[in-house]
Parts: structure tokens; C-alpha cells; sequence
């Protein structure tokens, strides 16, 4: 049974940092790429950043608008993955519904969101 559970958002002040986790288990297939993407109000779900890991070889890739404040990690352990994204210096425009997601050959898997939200 496939599970992806989000955790770690809430609020925060303008600055301030919060890590998000994903543990994403139940895949027959293995996974080899996690995303995060958020959407905010009113706007499109974006793309926030991607990790893949290829046998010993992991690559990431942060979106510009989040770079050098944002940053993707992954951990595994027999079954379950976890993907972080440590967010840092956040910003008002980063208030947003952040999701997991873990693309396979059928379809993607999302999570069920978690709300971060950063005041001034």
C-alpha cells in the first residue's frame, strides 16, 4: 500500500526556517526520484526541487526562485524514503500548500500537503 505523509510545515516569521519531511513507502517499484512542489493562492502548483538517486550517484535541482535558500536531502532505510527540504530565509511569497511527490512509470503519487505560512 503506497503512502506518502508530509510533515513539518506551519508558521513562521519572515527569515525564519523550517525543515518539511516526506516518507514515502509501499512503492513495488523502488523509488528513484522525490519531488517537493508548492501552490500558493490563487496561482499554479510549481516545482520547488527535485532529488534523484541512481545507484551510488544522487542529484538535485532547486528552482531559482528558492536557490541558495533552499535546499533538498533524502534518506532511506529498507522500504521507506524520507526527502527533507530545509527551507531557509523564508519570505512571504514563500507561504504556500508544499506537497511531496513521487513519480513512477504509471502515474505521480502526491501527498496530502502541508501548509507553510510566513508573516511579516
Amino acid at each position: 500500500q503506497v503512502q506518502i505523509v508530509e510533515s513539518g510545515g506551519g508558521l513562521v516569521q519572515v527569515g525564519g526556517s523550517l525543515r518539511l519531511s516526506c516518507a514515502a513507502s509501499g512503492f513495488i517499484s523502488g523509488v528513484n526520484t522525490m519531488a517537493w512542489y508548492r501552490q500558493a493562492p490563487g496561482k499554479e502548483r510549481e516545482l520547488v526541487a527535485t532529488i534523484t538517486i541512481i545507484g551510488d550517484t544522487t542529484t538535485s535541482s532547486i528552482e531559482d526562485s528558492v536557490k541558495g535558500r533552499f535546499t533538498i536531502s533524502i534518506s532511506r532505510d529498507n522500504s521507506k524514503n524520507t526527502v527533507y527540504l530545509q527551507m531557509n530565509s523564508l519570505k512571504s511569497e514563500d507561504t504556500a500548500v508544499y506537497y511531496c511527490n513521487v513519480p513512477q512509470w504509471d502515474r505521480l503519487y502526491w501527498g496530502q500537503g502541508t501548509q507553510v505560512t510566513v508573516s511579516s
